[in-house]
């Protein structure tokens, strides 16, 4: 309610320059069109003056009104990328961790590899030659075992990142193509997404 008033108050400023220029035109007709020097003044103002102070209160009341909704547009934007860098940031810590998981595993066997190793040198010969073909059938078991786990958890991270780069591409082309856009921009910002996709899978 309180806003609808604003809004009429505005437009009666805004329609005053009108009324004074047909009253100005209707005095001039009046005087049988001859020009006059006098300047003519409204409510004991100078015309300029009401001009002036009229476009000045509807500018204001025009922001006044104008500003909560920019506000609120502005504050939802920034929430939202604020989110977007906050959970970016979760994903790049958890594949931190993920990658340091990975190292200290890969750290440990070759520990257990080589402990093995030296336990087999301090046996006798035989043993020795016994312990480390064991040793090594062993060690290429781990590992294979290892580069398994990986693999396995590298594929996951990829299919992560995978989903969230195509979901960060859905939503920016979502919000440029409610922007105004041609079909031929429409097309471009689609193939860029797929290939983009294309590029995280590879």
């Amino acid at each position: 309610m309180k806003n609808a008033i604003l809004i009429v108050l505005a437009l009666l400023l805004a329609a005053l320059p009108l009324l004074a220029t047909a009253a100005e035109n209707a005095h001039a007709a009046e005087a049988g069109g001859e020009a006059s020097h006098v300047e003519q003044t409204y409510f004991g103002m100078p015309a300029w003056l009401l001009k002036l102070i009229n476009i000045v209160v509807f500018l204001g009341l025009l922001g006044y009104l104008l500003k909560g909704p920019v506000s609120s547009a502005f504050k939802a934007r920034g929430e939202q990328i604020r989110a977007e860098l906050e959970e970016a940031k979760e994903r790049n810590a958890k594949a931190d961790r993920l990658a340091a998981d990975i190292q200290s595993r890969l750290d440990q066997i070759e520990a257990d590899v080589t402990a093995i190793v030296e336990r087999a040198k301090v046996d006798g010969e035989k043993q020795k030659i016994e312990i480390i073909e064991a040793a090594r059938l062993e060690a290429e078991k781990i590992l294979a075992a290892a580069r398994g786990e990986v693999d396995s958890r590298i594929k996951q991270a990829r299919k992560e990142l995978t989903e969230y780069a195509g979901q960060l591409a859905a939503d920016k082309a979502h919000e440029v193509l409610n922007t105004s856009m041609t079909d031929a921009d429409r097309k471009k910002v689609f193939a860029d997404s797929v290939r983009a996709i294309e590029e995280t899978r590879a």
